[in-house]
């Protein structure tokens, strides 16, 4: 009788959580740099409205603003991955910080790598992984949810494109050296006129105009842009001429990754204080995360917060092993703004009176977790595109 086939092992397949060594070694480094450097100083810039600008070079000179741009232009060389293990680490102590950061690198960098001439490549990338702070224009008083909805118009001057328009809520626009603006150079062709254009912070006809004062990241910039007959080099077209709608697109999708991994963070670093803060606080004798009570709601927002990461890690995942991953995202945006609000909302209120105080640093978290829901995509939109594609015949 012969002897029965040896039954063969599986490899292991990896966690979505499991981490190379590399990914290891970059996230231990961006949170050491987040608590050490960067917590003294929250409370001051949330106050004042201004992100540290010695915070801001400490980023260039970490890597954290060029982390997909490859080593020949002075990136980093790393993943989107990556990307989004440095905005989850940055947005547990400050989500100002983490969008900062995000944006340079998901919206930016990402579109000049996809979408850049070589040219366009060599001019912009190495400044934006050593020095150069960036920004994602497209929306306007008129286009917000309605993204294409653009009054921004740009004319063929024959040697130059002309701009001429205003947007509005525009992200590190106060810093910022170079933005990517979104105009149309035909009304009546619809989302078949957007194109988008490489605008230097010094090109004759533009200008920052007011800075919001709002709920939250407040140390984050949210300004008006200005363009008066603004004069751009033929050359500083990103991508085609009339397909600045696939680049916005494609380019928001990714960006939408990276939002929830700030929303992630946000939470995480919420429910980090609402643990310690329930071993300290004692009420009838005994710590209150002694009562079942508070075990139970921590238990249940530890279990949200994890959900919201593997959805965020799975989708970045799929990004970088090329895969299809539009609805992922849409999904991984929605649930993890849902958490964020509702995490910090509930860890306030563990803290009781001081958690409605700005002596201790939850109500910062409850409102920098609000625009998670609003900015790049609504979550009613995110909800319209997972419907969208789960309906699709």
């Amino acid at each position: 009788m012969s002897a029965a086939a040896p039954v063969p092992v599986a490899s292991p397949v990896p966690a979505l959580t499991t981490l190379s060594e590399d990914e290891r070694m970059f996230r231990d480094s961006v949170a050491d740099f987040a608590r050490e450097r960067i917590r003294p100083h929250v409370a001051r810039m949330d106050e004042e409205g201004v992100f540290e600008p010695a915070l801001l070079k400490q980023c260039f000179e970490l890597g954290l603003m060029g982390i997909e741009i490859p080593v020949e232009y002075e990136g980093s060389g790393g993943t989107f991955f990556m990307a989004t293990l440095a905005v989850e680490e940055l947005g547990k102590v400050d989500a100002s910080a983490a969008v900062i950061v995000d944006v340079q690198n998901t919206l930016v960098n990402n579109a000049l790598l996809r979408w850049g001439t070589p040219e366009q490549k060599r001019q912009y990338l190495p400044k934006l992984a050593t020095n150069m702070l960036a920004s994602y224009a497209l929306s306007e008083a008129g286009s917000g949810s309605d993204a294409f909805a653009l009054s921004c118009r740009a004319v063929d001057k024959g040697d130059f494109w002309e701009l001429t328009g205003r947007k509005l809520w525009i992200t590190n626009a106060a810093e910022a050296g170079l933005f990517i603006v979104f105009a149309t150079v035909n009304p009546e062709a619809g989302y078949k006129g957007i194109t988008a254009f490489l605008v230097e912070r010094d090109m004759l006809g533009f200008s920052v105009g007011k800075k919001e004062n709002k709920l939250g990241i407040r140390a984050s910039s949210t300004c008006e842009l200005i363009l008066e007959n603004c004069r751009v080099p033929k050359s500083n077209v990103l991508g085609e001429v009339g397909k600045g709608y696939k680049v916005a697109i494609e380019t928001l999708n990714e960006g939408r990754i990276g939002i929830g991994a700030q929303m992630v963070g946000v939470a995480a670093g919420a429910l980090e204080h609402g643990i310690r803060y329930a071993k300290e606080r004692v009420q009838f004798g005994k710590r209150i995360a002694d009562f079942q009570a508070i075990q139970h709601q921590i238990a249940e927002l530890a279990t949200h917060i994890e959900a919201a990461r593997l959805m965020v890690y799975n989708a970045a995942r799929l990004r970088d092993a090329g895969q299809p991953f539009v609805k992922e995202a849409a999904m991984t945006k929605w649930f993890a703004s849902q958490v964020a609000e509702s995490v910090t909302s509930q860890v306030v209120e563990i803290f009781g009176g001081y958690g409605f105080t700005k002596e201790y640093s939850v109500e910062k978290y409850f409102r920098d977790s609000k625009i998670g829901k609003i900015y790049e995509g609504t979550s009613f939109m995110q909800l319209n595109t997972i419907a969208k594609l789960l309906l699709a015949d």
